[in-house]
């Protein structure tokens, strides 16, 4: 038994309104991995190793990865960890390792722990890792009602011990990487697969072992996000930008700005700011001169850049009217909440209904709303409820939204109830 798993054993898990903090035993500060911070694993002999050492391993695989965000254009891991009774913790360098799939087929037919997986799985996938079964520490946490689910939390309140979370937000594009760092990223696969046994025993405990099995299911089981539409609108600010022209202007920057930043491999924000890129929306700014005056145009922009910018405006500005961007995108499903009391109210009441009576039950599990049921889902059935709501019709349309066979069980009697006291 490790002392992670003694400490787990020994202590209560915290989840929401437990003891106060001050009645908790202080926690025992992590500063080195058990076998010392590995080196970096950047060739492909040594890859090799690593590949025989984790197929020979046995039990679950702690699998975690450290991108560049804010630093480098797109999603790509910069760095992976793993961590394998019998094959101990490994640091691999994807830059010089760039196809890691014999090693996704090695533990292909283990469990990977992750934590907060949904956000590691699509840079692993780039690099050929795809796990078959895995288990979410995060969302565990989630299901099992703690308040605070960042791994550093977790780690505190479940295990007892404290994390070192400093280089959480560094550039991890650095080569080479320093050992402070490459010691931070071995310490966060040190103790995944220990607070997976304890968060299992805890949703165990509480009646929820098969719920979460079902949400981890479907978290492997889900294909890749397809690209976004029209990702300009996304820009920070839109909500100011009325006219369509100016509309036009935002998509022009937005794309050139895209287009400098993959060709750069640099976060777009590096190359020129949203608030920029509203700023000259709103303006419609006639030339380089009128630009440079503008917030986030400023006099340490060159002339080649601020002329590269106004080429953008200048392309908008020239659109005839009829290839200017519609005001929204279409709507996929419902309008915005706060429309349906002009726009039905009847849908609205529903609504109202069945929000409250899953507030409710979120906090009689002891779990939050989102993870009880997505708001999407409620809405939509909400908006077009089935002809003759009835539990079976109800669970029908949830099962359509993708809801798990735990959540219909749970809340398709109280949503049917919310559908019938409100006349659907």
């Amino acid at each position: 038994m490790t002392d992670a798993q003694k400490t787990a054993e020994d202590s209560t898990l915290r989840t929401t309104g437990d003891s106060p903090p001050d009645t908790r035993p202080a926690p025992v500060p992590l500063l080195e991995p058990r076998e010392g911070t590995p080196a970096v694993t950047a060739a492909a002999e040594e890859l090799a190793e690593v590949v025989s050492a984790f197929a020979a391993g046995t039990g679950p695989v702690a699998v975690d990865a450290e991108r560049a965000s804010g630093y480098r254009y797109g999603q790509r891991a910069y760095l992976v960890q793993l961590r394998r009774e019998g094959a101990g913790s490994v640091l691999i360098d994807p830059v010089g390792c760039p196809d890691l799939s014999a090693l996704g087929e090695a533990v292909a037919d283990a469990e990977w722990v992750l934590h907060a997986a949904t956000q590691d799985l699509p840079c692993l996938r780039d690099i050929g890792m795809i796990p078959s079964r895995l288990f979410d520490t995060e969302l565990a946490g989630r299901l099992a009602g703690f308040a605070r689910v960042g791994l550093g939390a977790m780690v505190e309140n479940v295990l007892g011990y404290a994390l070192e979370k400093g280089h959480s937000a560094v550039d991890w594009s650095t080569r080479p990487l320093p050992e402070p760092w490459l010691r931070y990223a071995a310490l966060d696969v040190e103790l995944l697969v220990d607070l997976r046994d304890a968060l299992e025993e805890e949703l165990d405990r509480q009646g929820k072992l098969e719920w979460a099995h079902q949400e981890f299911a479907a978290i492997a089981a889900a294909p890749p996000a397809p690209p976004r539409k029209d990702p300009w609108r996304r820009t920070s600010g839109m909500h100011k930008v009325r006219r369509r022209r100016q509309m036009a202007v935002v998509r022009e920057l937005w794309t050139a700005r895209d287009q400098v930043a993959q060709r750069r491999d640099v976060s777009p924000g590096k190359v020129l700011g949203d608030a920029a890129i509203i700023e000259a929306a709103l303006n419609l700014p006639p030339n380089a001169h009128a630009l440079a005056a503008l917030n986030g145009f400023g006099h340490r922009m060159g002339r080649r850049q601020l002329e590269q910018w106004q080429a953008a405006v200048d392309r908008a500005r020239a659109l005839p009217d009829s290839e200017l961007p519609q005001p929204g995108q279409p709507l996929n499903g419902p309008p915005p909440p706060r429309s349906w009391a002009d726009k039905d109210p009847a849908a609205a009441a529903r609504l109202s209904a069945a929000r409250t009576a899953v507030t409710a039950l979120a906090e009689e599990l002891n779990l939050p709303q989102e993870n009880l049921i997505t708001p999407d889902t409620v809405r939509r059935l909400c908006w077009e409820p089935p002809a003759d709501p009835s539990e079976e019709t109800v669970a029908a349309v949830l099962a359509g939204h993708g809801a798990r066979p735990w959540q219909i069980e749970q809340v398709a009697p109280i949503l049917t109830e919310a559908l019938h006291t409100t006349g659907a």
